[in-house]
């Protein structure tokens, strides 16, 4: 009797009409476009702007023209480097909103960022490297070592990690690390002048060769983080639900954090800390289509690259020199997300 009626308990099942789905397979192919009418407003618009005609003969085949040295130089790196940054902030942004349970917690709470800067600095100041190559892997080594102690505090004491203990320790590493940045800092105001530039985050100053070495990690972060999708709608019910229903919560939460540091470490090395998108791009997104993670990272990977390349080319005609890019996302975003929590919109993960 009890084996029958535990069958018939109804399981949530996606609906059989299609009718949603088809609804978010058409915003995912909406926001495709989107991104592709970005990267090629990315390659035209700019202090020097360049005819749409001519963007795809600079690209594909220089001819050495003055239109085709911009494209190579400036724009192609800035452009992929937007694209691939912002698939990984969006991943580890709503990766880190359903690993806590919090809507409003960003990639940052894992101390990704504290270790990234602390890293640079000493590099700058005690090393005196002025190579961004190498500013690359020492933010990268930073990120990663941050999260690994934070990940080390969260576990320790009875029942593992836990949402809130991951958010303590994750806020005490930042606090000690940035304290560490900015006595390095004060010391030396060399490493200031130098390390001011890196830290507002930004598109720009970089080459085609920063890309190709933070491409692997990103590729990989995503790959993880898609395949995670399922684990973290279980872990999104809870403690006692996602274990009765057999979920391996303390792999997904380690797996989860692995894939946050590879992602958020591997962009905030490239380019900086780039605040806002991690955190705004999940909320919106999981606004219009619901907390089903395996809607709502894809999501997050196409919208952030869209909102990250229009907050790059506002900064490059808004003011007659250049506006960061991370200053720009800031100042555009933080307005429209305050408007939808000031409506009430946030919703469970």
């Amino acid at each position: 009797m009890l084996s029958s009626s535990v069958r018939k308990i109804p399981v949530d099942r996606p609906a059989r009409t299609g009718g949603p789905r088809r609804g978010r397979w058409g915003g995912m192919a909406l926001l495709f476009v989107l991104l592709i009418l970005a990267v090629m407003a990315s390659f035209a618009i700019g202090a020097e702007h360049i005819p749409l005609g001519k963007v795809a003969e600079g690209v594909f085949s220089p001819d050495g023209s003055k239109d085709a040295l911009i494209i190579q130089e400036l724009r192609l790196p800035r452009t992929v480097l937007g694209v691939v940054v912002g698939v990984a902030l969006g991943l580890a942004g709503a990766m880190m909103q359903a690993l806590t349970r919090n809507p409003l917690a960003e990639p940052g709470l894992l101390g990704v960022n504290g270790g990234a800067a602390l890293a640079v600095v000493v590099v700058i100041g005690l090393f005196r490297v002025d190579d961004v190559l190498l500013y690359i892997w020492a933010a990268f080594a930073g990120a990663a070592g941050a999260a690994v102690l934070v990940y080390l505090i969260g576990a320790r004491g009875r029942g593992g990690t836990s949402p809130a203990r991951l958010v303590l320790a994750g806020a005490a590493v930042n606090a000690v690390f940035s304290a560490l940045t900015a006595g390095l800092m004060l010391l030396t105001p060399r490493t200031f002048n130098s390390f001011r530039f890196w830290q507002v985050g930004t598109l720009g100053n970089r080459d085609m060769g920063v890309f190709y070495r933070v491409l692997p990690f990103i590729v990989v972060g995503t790959i993880l983080a898609l395949v995670l999708a399922r684990p973290l709608n279980a872990l999104g019910l809870g403690e006692e639900t996602g274990k009765a229903l057999g979920a391996k919560l303390e792999r997904t939460r380690a797996w989860g954090a692995f894939t946050i540091v590879l992602l958020c470490g591997a962009a905030t090395a490239a380019v900086g800390p780039i605040t806002f998108l991690g955190l705004a791009v999940p909320f919106i997104v999981r606004t219009v289509i619901g907390p089903d993670q395996r809607w709502v990272l894809p999501y997050s990977a196409l919208l952030a690259p869209v909102l990250l390349l229009c907050a790059d080319i506002t900064g490059r005609v808004v003011t007659p020199g250049e506006l960061e890019t991370g200053i720009v996302t800031a100042f555009l975003g933080a307005p429209l997300f305050m408007v939808m929590v000031r409506r009430g919109r946030t919703r469970d993960l």
